[in-house]
């Protein structure tokens, strides 16, 4: 893959001194409407020409296909991306069929709100639902044999989108979801994750080994839909305890700013750790075919 991986756009990798660092959390901030699915699915289109294969999209929406990432795929790129279906119970024929591994999309985890809508209160504090902690089990089953298989037929970027503003992000329902994602499945060993999916492991020791991959090399995306629209704000917004943004080594802003008599669609690096990076804020428009940079 290298020392870097390209957006797919190449005045932002020019912005971020060649591009994202692999196997990174890069975390942009933006309104709704500013265009950051269009700059995921660029993200994710580019790992074709850059490992072969493209990337995947998680969408979190709970609300309904409001991103629009199948049409706006189809669109951009001619890329036909769709929902990942196949589930692995545990002790059954873990491998999908060949047609899965085509889909790319990714849309089971579609709860929203805050963690404690999902808690009950107990004599040692609030824990999850019984319930909520079933329902999420039986997800994994089909989320986690998602990243799996595609990884160990080389994928290498993931972009998450559908994170909606949270007051206290510490509390966000969708961030606490994609902690444990990033932690449990992302970032996991894939001897360790193959092991814990595909079972009787000795009758699939085989197919383990011989798809190894280096976790550390997965690169992730995550968009979240800040409540403010002009990047000014954004700029001066200080990181709310629990925000995924303190702890990302790259942070985009894109928002608004007056520019005349018109008001413009701008993008600002806030910060790209173990990198040379631009102070620049600059323009850029959505069209139909994506992000383009003037």
């Amino acid at each position: 893959m290298g020392d870097r991986v390209s957006t797919g756009l190449p005045r932002l990798d020019e912005l971020l001194g060649g591009g994202l660092l692999p196997g990174t959390l890069a975390v942009v901030y933006g309104a709704t409407g500013i265009g950051k699915t269009h700059f995921g699915l660029t993200f994710a289109h580019h790992g074709l020409q850059a490992d072969g294969v493209p990337g995947l999209v998680a969408d979190l929406n709970g609300r309904g296909d409001s991103q629009q990432h199948v049409g706006y795929a189809l669109r951009l790129f001619g890329w036909r991306l769709a929902p990942w279906r196949h589930t692995v119970i545990p002790m059954a024929d873990p491998f999908p069929p060949a047609e899965e591994l085509g889909r790319r999309l990714l849309d089971t985890l579609d709860w929203t709100g805050r963690v404690s809508d999902y808690q009950v209160a107990t004599p040692g504090g609030p824990e999850f639902d019984w319930s909520w902690k079933a329902a999420y089990a039986r997800r994994l089953d089909t989320v986690r044999p998602f990243f799996y298989f595609h990884f160990c037929h080389g994928s290498r970027r993931v972009v998450v989108d559908g994170v909606e503003p949270a007051d206290e992000p510490g509390n966000s329902i969708q961030l606490y979801l994609f902690d444990d994602l990033y932690r449990t499945i992302l970032h996991r060993d894939s001897e360790i994750l193959g092991m814990e999916i595909c079972l009787p492991v000795w009758q699939y020791r085989e197919f383990i080994d011989s798809h190894r991959y280096d976790h550390r090399q997965i690169t992730t995306l995550l968009l979240v839909t800040a409540e403010e629209t002009l990047l000014d704000d954004l700029v001066a917004k200080r990181m709310g305890t629990g925000d995924i943004g303190a702890v990302a080594n790259t942070v985009i802003l894109m928002g608004r700013r007056t520019e005349g008599d018109r008001v413009g669609r701008f993008l600002h690096v806030a910060k790209h750790r173990g990198s040379a990076v631009s102070d620049a804020i600059v323009e850029y428009q959505v069209t139909e075919t994506g992000l383009v940079f003037p």
